[in-house]
């Protein structure tokens, strides 16, 4: 039922005037009408026995302008009108930061899709690219120039779950909230020796064998990522197969409780084949985040995350079915999301996100290489989002910077003038005389799109050390061109771009010496040739 204000006026003009207006339209002019005479009343009346001065920051203006539209009260009351927009404004506002702070859950689910759709729907079900990643993949910022072998674990129908690792890996645990568990292989516990970990559910209280790596889970989904390194006393064409032979013949991963009789860890090439990773930018982001909380325990999300969640009608052990309003609202608010996603990853404003201070045109996926996203107890919400909505893996090896170790990288996302980087144009990279990688140096292009490997006629649209036919400077620098044909006589230097779409690029430097992490050797900015 419509409610109506009705206030102690005899004005029959007014009452006539309010029996012409449309119903839903009544209490809007009943409020304006009590405004204008409350403001004659409150200037004739005189001041009464009981009266406390209010100063004016404690209470409601008749009207006020605000970036939703006018604002309007009767005496503190806000009107039909008023309470409309602000409710409106509520539930987006509230999307809106589901939406971002739930990019991280929206990326692993995405990956888990991926790969089920793939064959990978069991644990002792691997992914892996047996011929490296090209641009077929659409996979965030996948590299070219090592082995990848990925899987998830389920851990309510499985139980605790083996991942029994071979020698020489690199791989890393993350949980459905894409948050960081363990590493596997050289920065975990077997230090690249190989051995058996076991990944226990969330709460689980049963016994637990001896001769195991223990990774207890808080999340009953898990992703498996495991990266092997080529030989690099191996040509790539010989490297390339021993890698994948290494983990065929000995990763096995498989529920404890079949530890008498494994099945067998089945292995699906992954190479060359289209395949998509990626988070959705859409309303249906909402359809999918509903839908891997109900996989989830309970305590899979905290009080403030539920709360939010249940506000716009997600919710564990409820459906989801949003009426033509809130449709409307949410849709609206992924499309908000998805641009503040993507200026803050191209336009980064925390300084933490720039790898050399006094330059814009460097960016790294991990502010200050904290990869918690913390700084003083408190959530760095902007870098979250960058990270997640561009870059995959999460672990504290991989914003670790040693020297002759590991890897390191930093992204090119705009021109040395601070320009969004046309495929249409050619620009040039210097790369100075002796880069500072100890294994070897890469530069990958990424589609701003899909933050994936940009599709092109190569199909691997990289160039680095490992590549022959790169020139090189009489001083020993070299440059990079990145256009939609080759510079004359620059085939070999030369990177293809397509009109009408931007790109970015990642340099990867594997094994980084001092004089990257001290900075006295940096890359120079890509400059447009004009």
């Amino acid at each position: 039922m419509t409610k109506h204000f009705f206030f102690n006026h005899d004005s029959m003009r007014e009452k006539a005037m309010l029996s012409r207006l449309p119903i839903s339209q009544v209490a809007v002019a009943s409020i304006a009408i009590a405004i204008a005479l409350t403001s004659h009343a409150h200037a004739q009346s005189p001041k009464l026995k009981m009266t406390t001065e209010i100063p004016k920051e404690y209470t409601a203006p008749d009207s006020v302008e605000t970036s939703i539209g006018t604002l309007d009260y009767f005496d503190g009351v806000p009107s039909p009108k008023t309470v409309k927009n602000i409710y409106d404004y509520l539930d987006t506002s509230r999307a809106v930061n589901v939406y971002l702070n739930s990019i991280p859950a929206l990326s692993v689910n995405a990956l888990r899709e991926g790969q089920a759709a793939m064959g990978a729907d069991a644990c002792n079900k691997i992914c892996i690219w047996d011929s490296l990643m090209d641009s077929k993949t659409i996979l965030l910022t996948g590299n070219t120039s090592t082995m990848y072998a990925v899987g998830f674990l389920d851990l309510v129908k499985d139980g605790p779950t083996v991942i029994d690792l071979p020698q020489g890996m690199l791989g890393i645990l993350d949980d459905m909230e894409f948050k960081y568990m363990v590493d596997l292989g050289v920065a975990g516990p077997d230090k690249g020796k190989g051995g058996k970990y076991l990944v226990l559910p969330p709460g689980y209280k049963g016994a637990v064998p001896e001769g195991y790596f223990v990774v207890p889970s808080k999340t009953s989904g898990v992703w498996v990522f495991m990266r092997g390194y080529l030989d690099k006393s191996l040509p790539i064409e010989k490297s390339v197969p021993a890698a994948s032979k290494n983990i065929r013949s000995t990763l096995k991963v498989y529920p404890l409780s079949t530890a008498d009789a494994p099945p067998a860890t089945e292995f699906i090439n992954v190479s060359g084949k289209d395949m998509h990773m990626i988070l959705p930018n859409d309303y249906s982001a909402f359809e999918k985040l509903h839908a891997l909380i109900q996989t989830e325990p309970e305590s899979y999300l905290g009080p403030e995350a539920k709360g939010m969640m249940a506000a716009i009608g997600i919710e564990k052990g409820k459906p989801f079915a949003p009426d033509t309003r809130m449709k409307k609202i949410l849709t609206d608010a992924a499309a908000i999301g998805n641009s503040a996603a993507r200026a803050i990853s191209y336009f980064p404003r925390d300084p933490g996100n720039l790898t050399f201070k006094d330059s814009d045109a460097w960016v790294t996926a991990y502010a200050n290489k904290d990869t918690t996203f913390t700084r003083n107890g408190a959530y760095r919400l902007d870098p979250r989002v960058l990270f997640h909505f561009g870059y995959i893996c999460v672990s504290p090896a991989m914003a670790m910077t040693v020297a002759g170790k590991g890897s390191d990288y930093s992204m090119g996302m705009l021109d040395a003038e601070g320009k969004v980087l046309d495929g249409s144009k050619t620009y040039r990279l210097r790369i100075p005389p002796n880069p500072p990688a100890k294994d070897f140096w890469a530069i990958t292009m990424y589609d701003t799109q899909t933050r994936s490997q940009l599709q092109t006629d190569q199909q691997f649209p990289t160039k680095g050390s490992q590549d022959k036919g790169i020139k090189t400077n009489a001083d020993g620098s070299m440059d990079i061109y990145f256009s939609p044909k080759a510079p004359a006589g620059q085939e070999g230097n030369w990177l293809q771009t397509i009109p009408g779409k931007s790109w970015f690029i990642a340099l990867r430097i594997y094994g980084p010496e001092q004089p990257w992490i001290d900075q006295t050797w940096r890359p120079g900015e890509i400059e447009l040739v004009r």
